[in-house]
């Protein structure tokens, strides 16, 4: 919609800095804010009388005593524009914060016709900003969608659409703005609940005499039909442990040391899996026709393992696997270790 057809009630608004002005909501914003939330957040409206309910509950939460926190910005017809509502809840205090409190940015939603006008960013940072300044929050979470992820990583939020965190310190009285509190300490557990999350697995590079690689054809994932040995590294197992064990459990055979990496293939959060994805992949050396031939499956996990010439295996899996796999060839062809930073972009 441009400014020639867009009605004139919904003309944007504007203080003298050229920003959308931004009020804090007050508990009879309480129904627009559940309607805003059910119009544009939730996959499926809301019934007038889920309408009714949420409004009964949020209206008294949006005072003082109360634990959410929400700011508005208006249309000149007397509407919502947009609204940002955060939920304060208590932490283990530390020093650096001895109130001990944290906040979900619950939601976020702007009309249509004033989106990309600026609204989201002025009212989620004016939230952000006083429950930071006169809240005394220090944790920030929440939950977003891919498209609105750039905007809360400009804000400071760290970790993929599905959890993102940011922590903020309270300043203490006679600070220069801008510098660094006295003390930047946060409890193991909080920062660590801070960090992305991350998924490691390690595999194993085999080939027969001729150097064909071998697969595993697996029996629960159609979307990656073959593979090389290997999975999911156990919590605080070390890489090349992780190899040894799930080589033994595929295959029934003994990884033999010394420890070679071949490529380190790093994978993105996808919407199916909201996390990044982390694989070492080893050389487990050439195997002779008797060794392959005595190869012991899993048939939870495995019912064939099969040699071929490299240029044969494009045609049998993902482009994304094949191109690990022709990485990670090349890799012990050349001695020269593979970096692949596109797993699931392919």
């Amino acid at each position: 919609m441009n400014a020639d057809t867009a009605p004139t009630t919904a003309a944007k608004p504007r203080d003298a800095a050229g920003r959308p002005p931004v009020r804090a909501a007050t508990p009879t914003d309480a129904e627009a804010i559940i309607r805003m939330r059910s119009e544009y957040i939730l996959s499926a409206p809301l019934t007038e009388d889920w309408v009714r309910r949420c409004t009964e509950e949020l209206a008294p939460r949006l005072t003082p005593e109360g634990d959410a926190r929400a700011f508005v910005a208006d249309a000149r017809d007397g509407t919502m524009a947009a609204c940002a509502l955060g939920l304060i809840h208590p932490v283990l205090a530390a020093p650096a914060y001895p109130r001990g409190r944290a906040a979900r940015v619950q939601m976020v939603a702007t009309q249509p016709v004033f989106r990309r006008c600026g609204y989201a960013r002025a009212v989620v940072s004016t939230l952000l900003e006083h429950l930071a300044d006169v809240e005394d929050v220090t944790l920030f979470e929440l939950h977003t969608s891919p498209e609105a992820a750039s905007l809360y990583r400009e804000l400071g939020f760290s970790g993929n659409p599905a959890l993102m965190r940011m922590t903020r310190h309270r300043q203490f009285a006679g600070a220069v703005p801008g510098t660094q509190p006295e003390s930047t300490w946060v409890p193991p557990q909080q920062y660590a609940d801070s960090l992305p999350r991350a998924a490691a697995y390690v595999c194993l590079y085999v080939t027969d005499e001729d150097d064909r690689p071998l697969q595993l054809h697996s029996v629960y994932s159609p979307g990656h039909p073959w593979h090389m040995i290997g999975g999911a590294m156990d919590l605080g197992e070390r890489p090349w442990d992780a190899v040894v064990r799930e080589c033994r459990e595929e295959t029934g055979m003994t990884a033999v040391g010394p420890p070679r990496l071949l490529a380190t293939v790093y994978g993105q959060p996808r919407a199916q899996r909201p996390y990044s994805t982390l694989q070492l992949v080893f050389d487990g050396g050439r195997l002779t026709d008797a060794q392959l031939r005595s190869l012991t499956l899993d048939a939870r996990e495995h019912d064939e393992a099969r040699v071929l010439p490299l240029a044969e295996w494009e045609a049998l899996m993902p482009a994304r696997d094949f191109l690990r796999l022709r990485a990670v060839e090349e890799a012990r062809r050349t001695g020269v270790a593979a970096y692949v930073d596109t797993w699931g972009n392919a």
